[in-house]
């Protein structure tokens, strides 16, 4: 009776230990993942899980080894050790052998398709520098380069809009830098999926719709001709006089379609790229005195669901919508305050507990694009064309160093 007493004790106390043990190799794994990310190099990565493993642990029991297995782009591993006895030691038993297993897998070794959607509204037309905007300004007296509006006389050239004398001063707008900020991503999918195996990137533009400019496809040779063409709608020749979110991203959400586990091509994880300015707007409602300037307004990150409920991963890099307070028609519409624009009735928005309505919807739009993103850290706000240019990568970078559990 002693010994079965005993028994019970010294098992439940082991079960405890392997409990332990689990959440140690667990925190090891990851730790080391992130830090190690798609390393070949197999003995690196033990060693790195047995330094975490080794400042985890407790002296209550033994470590055993520690075995790594990258076959099938997963990464595994496997510790035991002992635990000691004391009352089945009447039994001559002294140690009750413990062992766990654990494995991760992240985007950085799944099959993934990225969807890369660039907002194609008037205001990416925005001179990209602040030398170019002034310039722009002492020109024609707007710091945008549309593909309408009046026709400008500058000394003794005529120019038949402003987006004509934007390409005569070799001026770069928003929409090159959005560009630059694809093809950055471009060739980080080519560093982290050299032999193009797993990696496939889309291309869409986004206004009164989303649009697919590209599917997905391994070949970014491919995208980066797409993405460079004028004839395809990515580049400052073009534009949108349109962003209607709530119809945009319910087209991408059948275009993406349900997000994987990475674990075949056939079943991909999926990343949503989203490059934007968040304004809900039409050409159209900016008029004096209309009532539809009340429409202009951030978009209500509810319609981001659309795409997050479908198990995809929406990351979002804002362009932020740079204060233009010498031209009304900032003034009474993103200039203007939330409680203005009447959020709720016109787009069925909620704003965040704690913010006041006073709020301009130029202010409110970083708010609205972070609830749109997945989570706080697929989240960026950019203002320069060289953070522009960074920002769509470190989104990139940021999905590609989650790992999750799989054993």
């Amino acid at each position: 009776m002693l010994v079965a007493v005993g028994a019970s004790f010294d098992y439940i106390r082991s079960y405890n230990v392997r409990q332990r043990m689990q959440s140690d190799l667990d925190a090891a794994l990851i730790a080391a993942v992130k830090q190690i990310n798609n390393s070949e190099d197999t003995d690196a990565l033990k060693q790195k899980v047995s330094d975490w493993f080794h400042a985890q642990v407790e002296n209550s029991y033994a470590l055993g080894e520690i075995e790594i297995d990258t076959t099938n782009h997963n990464i595994t591993a496997t510790a035991s050790g002992t635990v000691p006895t004391t009352f089945m030691k009447i039994a001559n038993i002294d140690t009750v052998p413990v062992s766990v297993g654990s494995a991760v897998k992240g985007p950085a070794t799944s099959y993934l398709n990225v969807y890369i959607v660039i907002d194609r509204s008037p205001s990416m037309l925005l001179a990209a520098t602040t030398s170019g905007q002034s310039t722009m300004y002492s020109g024609i007296g707007c710091q945008f380069a549309c593909h309408t509006g009046d026709a400008h006389t500058v000394g003794k050239k005529t120019y038949a809009n402003n987006y004509d004398y934007s390409t005569e001063k070799n001026i770069k707008l928003r929409a090159d830098v959005a560009g630059d900020a694809v093809r950055e991503v471009l060739d980080m999918i080519d560093e982290s999926d050299s032999n193009h195996e797993r990696i496939k990137v889309g291309l869409y533009s986004l206004g009164d719709t989303t649009k697919e400019v590209l599917a997905p496809t391994l070949d970014t040779s491919n995208a980066r001709k797409r993405l460079s063409d004028d004839s395809y709608g990515l580049t400052s020749a073009t534009s949108m006089n349109y962003t209607y979110f709530d119809v945009a991203l319910a087209a991408l959400q059948k275009i993406v379609g349900t997000g994987g586990d990475g674990t075949s091509s056939a079943n991909p994880l999926k990343l949503v790229l989203l490059l934007t300015d968040g304004v809900q707007s039409q050409r159209g409602w900016v008029v004096k005195n209309s009532s539809n300037l009340k429409k202009v307004a951030p978009l209500n990150p509810d319609w981001c669901g659309y795409v997050k409920n479908k198990s995809a991963t929406m990351a979002v890099l804002y362009t932020e919508y740079l204060p233009i307070t010498t031209d009304w028609g900032y003034n009474d519409t993103v200039g203007s305050t939330m409680a203005s624009a009447n959020w709720k009735s016109n787009w069925g928005g909620t704003m965040r507990s704690g913010v006041s309505t006073s709020i301009t919807r130029r202010d409110y739009i970083p708010y609205a694009l972070a609830d749109c993103a997945s989570s706080k850290s697929l989240f960026l706000s950019a203002s320069s064309s060289t953070e522009i240019t960074e920002g769509l990568s470190a989104l990139f970078t940021q999905y590609l160093s989650s790992v999750r559990l799989t054993q």
